[in-house]
């Protein structure tokens, strides 16, 4: 009845007289949901279909569900939800609005240019640091404002994700039962590792109402800003998780597209605003459960008879073999990068960070935000000079290497940057290393006095308020023994961050310094 009920409606939704329109009507389909484009609007109808974590078998459900992601959608995507639109029959005919017999319902929206998604903007090539950095801006500031809830442990939390993810392995048979208990095994066993801090961030208010399904294909540019839309409506348990689990679906997504300096970017402006730094080395846990979640849902695609099924049994497959990758252990590593104002040390730190320690790669530790940081001001916005006096730079570097090894002891790895021109802060930062147990790489970003002086005198939109006197001050100052090892920093990004790699990935990680003279 369900299929034969919604095979009326979808007909009757493919005409444009159906909303009183006389255009073309585009149709896109996925898993659990139709959206119907005409005119200036978008209709959305839920599918009839009863899955483990999704039931929209009845003409009820999918209106009530309907009203729930209005409701929901309304709060992070202002403007672009404009209400539900029941479809009733009377006297043998389908209509929207009508008083008759309730047979389904859609979400009217806005019609937005598609072009505006931003996995088409990834595709496309269109994603920009500035744009990541407005998206993970944006996304802090929805959590922090995201209801908290207390309803059980935090190890329980994503406990019952693994619940609905083993069920959702088990209505295909992409997988074959083996590897399916084996990869189910790996995820309890990681989360058994991982359970003392999940209960901590919970009792510290980390679970809340989040999205439940962020990523790049729900959130567009509207209006010209970011806004998150389509969230999970239909199962609180999904969407009421870790704000970091929240967020691992972007870094998961960034990443299988290929991404990886965006998935770590935003992973840093995150943490750089939601103050979120504990759960840090949790992310490639909740990535890798963001990668089941998309492999057990493409799989589920295959079940139902798509004409695509080659295409998607790859396309599972690679989330599935991404998930088990995720859930390999990753030792951590400390990279500190020096050099004067101009040599370029957050452009290739963060450009470097993608390729250090486990997905999303290392955490940044960079001088220039924390000052900000420290100041209470933006990392856009530019301080008087007394904030570079020598005992703030002082308390500048200390809280460099406090953080460094906070989160080094926890398992994270760091790239930490700064001009580290005094070998008393060299030193300090190794030692943040040496009692962590491990590895350490420095590089110095060395470059001829003209280039440096041209860099700083062209620099706009920096977190970095170095001008030319300050690099003046800097080139007159005696740096004491450089023992990191010097890299000519007179060359493009991508050609530094290669050699940079190739020297930490030759460094064996029981070796837990590379300097000049080699490892």
């Amino acid at each position: 009845m369900i299929a034969e009920n919604q095979d009326v409606v979808v007909g009757m939704l493919k005409h444009p007289a159906a909303y009183g329109e006389a255009g073309p009507v585009e149709t896109i389909e996925t898993h659990i949901s139709r959206i119907f484009l005409v005119g200036s609007r978008a209709f959305k109808l839920k599918r009839g279909v009863k899955l483990p974590y999704v039931d929209f078998s009845t003409p009820e459900l999918r209106l009530a569900a309907c009203e729930r992601e209005v409701e929901l959608n309304s709060r992070t995507a202002p403007g672009l939800y404009l209400g539900v639109r029941r479809i009733a029959r009377e006297g043998g005919r389908l209509a929207l609005d009508g008083p008759g017999e309730l047979v389904d319902a859609v979400i009217e929206m806005v019609r937005f240019d598609q072009s505006k998604l931003l996995d088409r903007m990834a595709a496309a090539g269109k994603l920009t640091p500035a744009l990541m950095t407005d998206v993970a801006r944006m996304i802090a500031r929805y959590h922090r404002s995201a209801e908290e809830i207390h309803a059980g442990s935090g190890s329980a939390n994503i406990g019952g994700v693994l619940d609905i993810n083993s069920a959702g392995f088990a209505t295909s048979h992409v997988f074959d039962e083996r590897e399916i208990k084996t990869f189910n095994d790996a995820f309890r066993t990681t989360l058994t590792r991982h359970a003392t801090l999940l209960d901590r961030r919970e009792a510290t208010g980390r679970v809340r109402r989040c999205h439940g399904d962020l990523h790049l294909r729900n959130i567009c540019l509207f209006e010209g800003e970011p806004r998150l839309f389509d969230c999970i409506e239909f199962n609180d348990q999904i969407a009421t998780v870790d704000v970091l689990y929240d967020l691992a679906f972007l870094l998961m997504d960034l990443w299988h597209r290929g991404f990886p300096q965006f998935a770590n970017l935003v992973m840093n402006r995150y943490l750089d605003d939601a103050d979120d730094e504990d759960g840090f080395i949790l992310l490639p846990f909740f990535m890798a459960v963001r990668a089941a979640v998309r492999a057990h849902v493409t799989a589920t695609q295959v079940e139902e008879g798509s004409s695509d099924s080659a295409k998607l049994i790859a396309e599972a497959r690679s989330y599935f073999e991404l998930a088990r990758a995720l859930l390999t252990e990753t030792p951590p590593w400390l990279v500190a990068i020096g050099g004067l104002s101009g040599s370029g040390k957050t452009t290739v730190a963060e450009a470097l960070a993608a390729h250090i320690g486990a997905p999303p790669g290392a955490r940044m530790v960079e001088s220039d935000r924390i000052r900000k940081a420290m100041h209470g001001v933006a990392a856009e916005m530019r301080l008087p000079d007394k904030a570079y006096r020598p005992g703030v730079s002082e308390r500048v570097y200390r809280q460099i290497a406090w953080r460094t090894e906070l989160i080094l002891g926890e398992g994270g790895s760091v790239v930490a940057d700064a001009v580290f021109d005094n070998p008393d802060d060299r030193d300090r930062i190794e030692r943040a290393a040496s009692e962590t147990i491990v590895p350490f790489a420095g590089f110095w970003l060395a470059a001829d006095p003209s280039v440096l002086w041209r860099r700083v005198s062209e620099r706009k939109g920096s977190p970095s308020d170095a001008t030319v006197d300050i690099l003046s001050r800097q080139l007159q100052r005696d740096a004491g023994p450089l023992t990191w090892r010097k890299i000519e920093a007179d060359r493009g990004v991508a050609e530094i961050t290669a050699e940079m790699v190739a020297l930490v990935e030759g460094t064996s990680s029981s070796v837990v310094s590379l300097r000049k003279t080699g490892s």
